[in-house]
């Protein structure tokens, strides 16, 4: 039997949000009204955009946080670092404790496939996952800051309040990507999509005639499976996939044994 990661009280849950598009961004904004109905909230999120950041923490300068609203039911901080940053703050030196539910986003833009690898937003929650906390990160697929949100809004809360009731397991997170419609056709528990990002740089000249590189590519997915997220997200549903931090390749330990002496 799996254990799993849940807390019980009788007082509104303690929920810890996140981001990795900076605490001014709307998708946060609109995850902070969500969940100010089902918990006390505590934000920690950075002060600037910190997108494609992955695992990063800070080590080689000062961390800062300001204090930006105190409510009794609501507090609000912004940390010059990066979301694991924010986590870590916030369990250390703010809550002195683990919160009932960590959630991280609603990031802008895709973070399904092996977009996870690079995510901010995700690695916020994996970061919750190591802590025990049980943490679920929302992504829409859509960078503009004016998309309507709203259509996703009893999926997210219907999936915060299952997670707050039952769990989840041990070491594990939610990666919760969200499509681009009025009309959502439901949730899915999905695997993660093998897709891969066929990378190119554009190399141009700076005023100082020195060379400069700007990243660009496109996604590429040869993975047809049904039961995968982007399957899902382009058949109009939602895809949930349960994400790990181990990195070990089990299927693969009995094919390099030969390598031990």
């Amino acid at each position: 039997m799996n254990k799993m990661i849940k807390k019980e009280k009788s007082k509104r849950p303690i929920i810890l949000i996140t981001n990795d598009d900076g605490i001014m961004a709307p998708g946060i904004k609109h995850l902070i009204k969500l969940m100010r109905t089902i918990g006390d909230v505590v934000v920690v999120a950075p002060d600037k955009p910190q997108s494609a950041m992955g695992h990063a923490i800070t080590i080689a300068m000062p961390l800062r946080l300001d204090h930006i609203v105190a409510e009794e039911n609501y507090k609000e901080y912004s940390c010059s670092g990066t979301p694991v940053d924010c986590v870590k703050l916030a369990v250390n030196n703010i809550l002195h404790g683990k919160p009932d539910l960590l959630v991280s986003g609603i990031n802008h833009g895709s973070n399904a496939s092996i977009n996870v690898i690079y995510s901010g937003t995700m690695s916020a929650a994996v970061e919750g996952a190591i802590e025990n906390i049980p943490s679920i990160g929302f992504s829409i697929l859509d960078f503009s800051f004016d998309i309507d949100l709203a259509p996703a809004d009893k999926y997210i809360l219907s999936v915060a309040r299952k997670v707050l009731k039952n769990g989840l397991p041990l070491n594990t997170c939610l990666n919760v990507n969200i499509p681009v419609t009025k009309k959502i056709k439901g949730l899915k528990v999905c695997r993660q999509s093998l897709g891969y990002w066929a990378d190119e740089y554009f190399e141009r000249k700076d005023p100082h005639h020195k060379n400069y590189y700007w990243l660009t590519g496109k996604f590429i997915n040869e993975d047809k499976g049904k039961d995968t997220d982007e399957w899902a997200l382009k058949n109009g549903y939602i895809s949930a996939v349960p994400t790990q931090f181990d990195f070990t390749a089990h299927h693969a330990l009995s094919q390099i044994k030969h390598l031990e002496e």
